[in-house]
């Protein structure tokens, strides 16, 4: 039996070692009751660093993370019906569950979920690399479980699923699989990649809810174009939605949106990436499969509309206040989309130069300081506002006192309709 104690903790950051080391102290791990499981066993086989850890309890899992987080003076969220619990951690994260066995009455449906032992826990997972457990216990601390053969698949670098039924039961592991593939380096076993080929019907009975949840966490890799194109040549993007494509174009363009380091948003911007090329209608097909909500969504579908409206920045002696009133209103991810992918230097330049100028551009006249000057409120003081922003963004105002005058040019008199306010059309 192989010992691990000492990759864990020299893979672990500080306040994950300080939370495990409170876990290890309570009876229940003292007993043998509580393992590390899944991701942080197989990554610390690997060498690589831990971020988050994944805690079976063959007993009250939500008792045990309340009594760490009292300990600690942590925060711990609870899912008592679900006998769950997550204590978060400068970032970081430790889940607790109860071991737990699983069946599926039907192919895509969530599956039926009993109380289990630690055996029930492993065999119920995806792959056998995420298939092993540590023992926290007084004795055997440290001890690798490994009842499916995962050792042996890290060491041969292997994607391989623990029965042949594994993506009929829940075919989102068809696209974990090729996540996990690309982001460690492995390759998929034999039958594993003959089994994925035969059941790629399957993703037709997952939910768009699950299928964007899968590909949200491929946008989350650090190099998700690999992911997308080794799905696109299995023919599993167009198995989750038609339009979606996995081409050579996307590792350029996705390499491109990364120096731009979009806080926060990159997955939001690689999304719009995915879908740049599409129709108006291709894009609706995939935001309604996938049930892109909300900012998300707008952002994708804006990508394509002004992908349309990208002609009109290429005319000749096209102004500043023509870049801002063609694109001022677009989600700006929308914005970054078009700049990073737009075939015309030109109209990238334009893209370009609003996003890191002219949005930000304002007049030093402001409402308070028209109303002082005479201007009404209402339609004619968001007319003046608006010509003051042209003038500025074209350089024929430089100074407030060019605003001022600008201002005072605006006001003319207009006896049959009595206002003293001519119109500033645009």
């Amino acid at each position: 039996m192989m010992n691990i104690s000492d990759r864990i903790h020299r893979d672990l950051p500080g306040g994950l070692s300080e939370i495990l080391d409170c876990v290890r102290r309570s009876p229940v791990a003292r007993e043998g009751r509580v393992y590390l499981v899944g991701g942080a066993v197989r990554d610390a086989l690997l060498g690589c660093s831990i971020c988050d850890l994944d805690l079976v309890v063959e007993g009250d899992a939500v008792a045990l993370a309340q009594r760490v987080a009292s300990d600690m003076g942590a925060k711990v969220v609870a899912h008592p019906r679900f006998g769950t619990a997550k204590i978060g951690c400068e970032g970081l994260s430790v889940d607790f569950a109860g071991g737990r066995g699983e069946s599926y009455s039907r192919p895509g449906a969530l599956p039926s979920v009993w109380p289990g032992t630690l055996n029930d826990d492993l065999r119920r997972r995806d792959f056998s690399v995420n298939a092993m457990a540590v023992c926290l216990g007084e004795n055997g601390y440290g001890d690798l479980i490994d009842p499916c053969g995962g050792q042996h698949d890290v060491v041969s670098r292997l994607i391989r699923v623990l029965h042949g039924q594994s993506f009929r039961d829940d075919a989102t592991r068809i696209v974990r699989a090729i996540r996990y593939e690309q982001r460690l380096g492995f390759e998929l076993e034999s039958e594993t990649g003959r089994l994925l080929e035969r059941d790629l019907p399957m993703l037709d009975s997952i939910s768009g809810d699950r299928l964007r949840h899968e590909l949200e966490s491929i946008l989350g890799e650090g190099c998700p174009e690999l992911a997308i194109s080794r799905l696109g040549s299995l023919g599993a993007l167009e198995r989750i939605c038609p339009p979606l494509k996995g081409n050579g174009w996307l590792v350029h363009v996705f390499r491109e949106a990364r120096k731009w380091n979009t806080v926060g948003k990159l997955s939001t911007l690689y999304l719009c990436l995915l879908c740049y090329r599409m129709s108006e209608s291709e894009v609706e097909a995939v935001t309604s499969r996938l049930r892109v909500p909300g900012k998300v969504g707008r952002a994708v579908r804006q990508t394509v509309l002004l992908r349309g409206s990208l002609p009109a920045l290429c005319e000749p002696n096209v102004r500043p206040s023509d870049i801002d009133l063609a694109v001022r209103g677009y989600e700006v991810l929308a914005i970054e989309a078009n700049a990073i992918a737009a075939e015309s230097a030109v109209a990238r330049e334009g893209l370009i130069r609003f996003l890191r100028k002219l949005r930000y551009v304002r007049p030093s006249l402001n409402g308070e300081a028209l109303k002082r000057l005479g201007v009404p409120q209402g339609v004619v003081m968001g007319m003046v506002l608006e010509e003051l922003r042209r003038a500025k963004l074209d350089g024929e105002v430089g100074s407030r006192a060019d605003e001022e005058r600008l201002v005072a040019s605006l006001r003319l008199a207009d006896h049959e309709s009595g206002s003293q306010w001519r119109s500033v059309p645009r």
